[in-house]
């Protein structure tokens, strides 16, 4: 493959130049888009939402999820010069600060992500080993280190293998899922369905319904901008925007049929005390232990294939920062193989950190969850951003002539949807993230000190003020108990 270089448009040849198909790119989003989510969305929903309010909260998601599917879409062709996807719209949309906020967030949200699929698979195996319990206990976060690490090792021999095997992987994961929505609507009950309609006692307002399940949607769509992270690597510019949008429209649709087919199999309040992965439980209930037992072995193929996706996208986000000059050098170098070691190891290291933390949670699969869809709600709302700017004043870079009303008016729905997306989180996650955000800054300072430049503009120690601020509130809420893991 081939490295470029963003600042010069120089290439930088390092090994053989491999280009990735629309057919591969798409399979990249959908790797990246099905993973440990999809398994999870019966209970996760059933904990908030009956029917109706699913039936909205997947409409409201759909279409702001396509929404920004096609804001990727047009600044893939909009601005070919751009490379890195969400971290290079936020960068050339509102400073280089920004952008490292988005580059970094779009990164930790990444390894937070993957701590999901740990847990998920340990507490799949937890149902017959007790002792992995919800995959948070001791046992369960060192067997998930080994995982880790070998993974690690697998990624560091080559992205052309890593890549192969991820085009594998999702044709095998898909299988499972589908096979569950045919068998659940075989067995289907018109009864407890309507039961299930309106919602269960403690699901409280349809409102509070709907914005209870915001950030679980948000989870299972996060890979949406996958081909977007590798436009480097596209044949043709236009497949990125192509396989975007085929990719989430073919998710989506399997997404939304796991939730409402399993309201049709089980009681709302049984399916949210199902252990995760519920999908697993709600099979289990329609045909017996069978098919929990198929649906936990297509679970672990589909999260590992999954984390195989988000490592590569994660390392690559840092790698293309670094090249940019807006990380440090370090994480700009790369093997023979176009491997870039040091970003994939920083990735590791940060999913390890977060995988302790998960024995110090409540609930590990949920905390780990939410956390995960609010960090990527910055780097998301400044990418929808980027395309409204565009859209009203276009620069000497933008192709294509002037932006179409439609443009104009899918960035404002995108950038209303993230936004609303945020305010669904809740002051709890947002503070959080924060206490990730600030301590990243020293990432910032290191780059711009290696370049000799001076470390803060004006309006970026605005903004570094602010994130202080929201970390200190956050460790002091969470030092007091006020908000909790």
């Amino acid at each position: 493959m081939s490295h470029v270089d963003t600042k010069g448009g120089a290439t930088e040849a390092r090994g053989s130049a491999v280009k990735l198909s629309m057919l591969t790119l798409t399979m990249m989003v959908v790797g990246s888009m099905v993973g440990a989510g999809v398994f999870s969305l019966p209970r996760r929903f059933a904990e908030e939402t009956g029917v109706a309010g699913a039936l909205i909260a997947w409409a409201i998601a759909g279409t702001g999820m396509l929404m920004l599917a096609f804001v990727f879409q047009t600044l893939a062709v909009r601005r070919p010069d751009l490379d890195a996807g969400v971290y290079a719209y936020a960068k050339a949309g509102f400073g280089e600060y920004l952008g490292f906020f988005s580059a970094f967030g779009y990164w930790a949200s990444a390894c937070v992500g993957n701590v999901t699929y740990w847990v998920l698979i340990m507490s799949t195996v937890g149902a017959i080993w007790p002792s992995l319990g919800d995959g948070d206990t001791v046992l369960a976060v060192v067997l998930s280190s080994v995982g880790l690490w070998a993974f690690f090792l697998l990624i560091r021999r080559g992205v052309k293998e890593a890549a192969a095997i991820n085009r594998i992987v999702t044709v095998a994961k898909v299988v499972p899922i589908l096979f569950f929505v045919v068998l659940a609507l075989f067995y289907f009950k018109a009864d407890v369905f309507a039961d299930n309609f309106g919602g269960a006692d403690y699901a409280g307002s349809l409102f509070n319904q709907v914005r209870g399940t915001m950030l679980a949607t948000v989870f299972v769509f996060l890979g949406v901008e996958g081909a977007s992270v590798y436009s480097r690597h596209a044949k043709r510019r236009k497949d990125v925007g192509r396989a975007t949008i085929l990719g989430f429209l073919s998710v989506f649709a399997v997404f939304a049929s796991v939730t409402i087919v399993s309201y049709g199999i089980m009681p709302m309040s049984e399916i949210a005390e199902l252990r995760q992965p519920s999908m697993a439980g709600v099979l289990e209930s329609a045909v017996g232990t069978w098919g929990k037992v198929f649906i936990s072995l297509g679970l672990i193929v589909s999260v590992l294939g999954a984390y195989l996706a988000w490592t590569l996208m994660s390392a690559e986000v840092l790698f293309v920062a670094a090249k940019d000059d807006d990380m440090p050098r370090f994480l700009g170098r790369s093997t023979a193989a176009d491997v870039p070691v040091p970003a994939l190891l920083m990735t590791t290291c940060l999913t390890q950190v977060v995988l302790v933390v998960t024995m110090f949670s409540d609930d590990a699969f949920n905390f780990a969850l939410d956390l995960t869809s609010s960090l990527s709600l910055i780097p998301y709302l400044l990418a929808a951003g980027f395309a409204v700017k565009i859209a009203l004043r276009a620069d000497s870079r933008t192709e294509g002539g002037r932006a179409t009303r439609g443009e104009l008016v899918v960035g404002a729905l995108a950038v209303l949807y993230t936004a609303f997306l945020l305010y669904a989180a809740g002051l709890k996650f947002v503070l959080v993230s924060f206490v990730l955000y600030a301590p990243a800054t020293i990432l910032f300072v290191m780059a711009r000190r290696e370049q000799g430049r001076r470390l803060f503009s004006p309006r970026e120690l605005v903004i570094l003020a602010v994130s202080v601020i929201g970390a200190v509130v956050g460790v002091i809420a969470l030092a007091a108990g006020w908000i909790s893991l």
